[in-house]
């Protein structure tokens, strides 16, 4: 009985060993075409693990009018993919979330203006982005003086002396 046992056993033993080498085998050949390029890079490369870079999220109108003063009112926005067609944004009326809602605004192109102001569609879209170089034309026509009012200055200091 006891030899029946020990029969048994080292038959099992076989099966299993025979069983772990055919894996090893399997995993050896399915990981020696990856490491081959592994093997290029630098052992430092290889001990820390890599992280997948997270692709940074888009924001919609809103989401980037919240960072400028005064939500965004008097400064120019544009989809990431247009060129020379901005937005002076004149008005923002916002849901209770902060993140949808409603702007109206006057079309920019080439830095002249196309329309009077209207409501702009596609403000949920994620592909709204700021535009720093372009001021608003009425801001700079008030720190500007005109023609007209030097001359009247001009006259005025004339007429005093």
């Amino acid at each position: 009985m006891a030899t029946s046992l020990a029969n048994r056993a080292s038959s099992s033993n076989q099966t299993l060993n025979f069983l772990r080498y055919s894996f090893n085998l399997l995993r050896n050949f399915s990981t020696s075409s990856n490491s081959a390029p592994s093997s290029a890079q630098t052992p430092s490369a290889t001990s820390t693990p890599s992280k997948k870079s997270k692709r940074r999220k888009k924001k919609n109108l809103f989401e980037v009018a919240q960072f400028l003063p005064n939500w965004g009112l008097g400064y120019h926005l544009a989809k990431s993919h247009w060129t020379s067609v901005s937005y002076e944004i004149t008005k923002i009326n916002l849901y209770k979330d902060g993140r949808h809602g409603k702007a109206w605004g006057i079309a920019y192109k080439d830095g002249l203006p196309v329309a009077a102001a209207k409501k702009i569609s596609g403000v949920h879209k994620r592909c709204w982005k700021y535009l720093p170089g372009l001021k608003n034309l009425n801001q700079t026509l008030v720190d500007s003086p005109s023609l007209t009012t030097t001359e009247a200055a001009a006259q005025g200091e004339v007429q005093s002396a």
